[in-house]
């Protein structure tokens, strides 16, 4: 598990008109030992870097309708995403940000709640508190971005709401121990006693307010239709040895490799996608299905049929610092679309730089945001 590594990472967010200025950079980030004359052996080919998992700690890559978004460490935004930047007419660079501040991330394991009520139990505390996260669900994990200055609020946020951390790997592991899919009926969240907004539903009350006042709205592109998958690791090599970072790819990864290449190449930018890559796990992947056919069969793990459509929130007028974005939308898909007969929407929950995007299942998609639509309304009625 990742959390808290000695990596200090920064967050960068390029319009997605710069994408293609910026695309060696993330091509150079995925590909940390390729070459920069061409990523390749001059035949044409994508030459795979040594070892697998990923020799960083962490690094996320997100291409979304709102934008580029990529969090990696501050040494590799330096030596990568800088000189691009300094390139760029002085309009061009006042668009493109790269955080001064420093965040950590994070590993939680999944077990214990489903999708929506973990996003919710993780960062009620956080967000009662007033410490301002990016949450990322991948296919392995969850994953919790907080500023370096927070770290020691959040261990304590999170130990009070009843996760242990792990010391050895900096990790927090939920102390239930039902299902990863258990039904988020069976725990009730309770709002830890932190400071004001004192409880879930003030802050739901709160952040649609701001949305609403920043004409924020959520939005979505039926044609998007996400499948969340993972890199097949090649198992008889096996983990240990995949991880040596003396031996050479095997045909698995060096298939993911070129599937990956291929999705971030595409034109003028992919349609959506978002890349996790840690020194623990294989690639974990959200796609548009569109993208799929860029991938050899076998090299990815995980339902190609389930589709997930994303509700995006447009965040590049709130400041960065803006806190409980994530978990006012996640209590609000919780506890909105719960009656006495029908479950939560499940829900997953991706945080970029100026963006925040939930999937929800095809055939959720309207509860969803029937829910999201009438807190909006509630919003409307408590003002007048």
């Amino acid at each position: 598990m990742i959390a808290s590594k000695d990596t200090q990472l920064a967050l960068i967010h390029i319009p997605l008109h710069l994408y293609r200025n910026f695309l060696q950079s993330i091509l150079q980030l995925l590909l940390p030992n390729a070459t920069q004359n061409g990523f390749g052996n001059g035949s044409g080919a994508v030459q795979p870097p040594r070892g697998w998992p990923y020799e960083h700690p962490f690094v996320n890559i997100s291409i979304t309708p709102v934008e580029c978004s990529i969090v990696c460490s501050r040494t590799l935004a330096i030596e990568l995403f800088v000189p691009v930047l300094n390139l760029l007419d002085p309009q061009s660079k006042s668009q493109m940000h790269i955080t001064s501040e420093d965040f950590v991330v994070m590993q939680v394991d999944g077990e214990g709640l489903d999708a929506g009520q973990r996003v919710l139990e993780l960062t009620s505390p956080l967000a009662l508190a007033g410490i301002s996260i990016f949450f990322i669900t991948t296919y392995y994990s969850d994953y919790i971005l907080v500023p370096l200055r927070n770290q020691a609020h959040v261990v304590q946020a999170l130990e009070e709401r009843g996760f242990q951390f792990e010391h050895q790997t900096s990790s927090y592991v939920n102390s239930y121990h039902h299902s990863r899919k258990a039904s988020a009926a069976s725990l009730e969240v309770q709002p830890p006693s932190t400071p004001p907004p004192t409880t879930i539903t003030e802050l739901q009350t709160r952040t649609f307010a701001t949305l609403k006042r920043r004409n924020i709205v959520p939005t979505v592109d039926s044609s998007i239709r996400l499948v969340q998958c993972a890199g097949r690791t090649d198992s008889a090599n096996g983990m240990n040895q995949s991880r040596n970072r003396n031996s050479m790819t095997s045909a698995a990864d060096d298939a993911l490799h070129l599937g990956l290449v291929k999705c971030l190449i595409s034109q003028p930018y992919p349609k959506f996608l978002s890349l996790t890559l840690t020194d623990t796990e294989s690639a974990s992947l959200l796609l548009d299905h569109t993208l799929l056919p860029n991938f050899a069969q076998d090299t990815l793990l995980g339902s190609k049929g389930d589709y997930l459509t994303p509700i995006t929130l447009d965040l590049r007028d709130l400041p960065m610092e803006s806190t409980g974005i994530v978990c006012g939308v996640a209590g609000r898909l919780v506890g909105g679309t719960t009656g006495q007969v029908e479950e939560p929407v499940e829900m997953s929950y991706l945080s970029t730089a100026r963006a925040g995007t939930v999937m929800v299942a095809e055939e959720e998609l309207d509860r969803a945001m029937e829910a999201l639509r009438g807190a909006e309304n509630s919003v409307v009625s408590t003002s007048k």
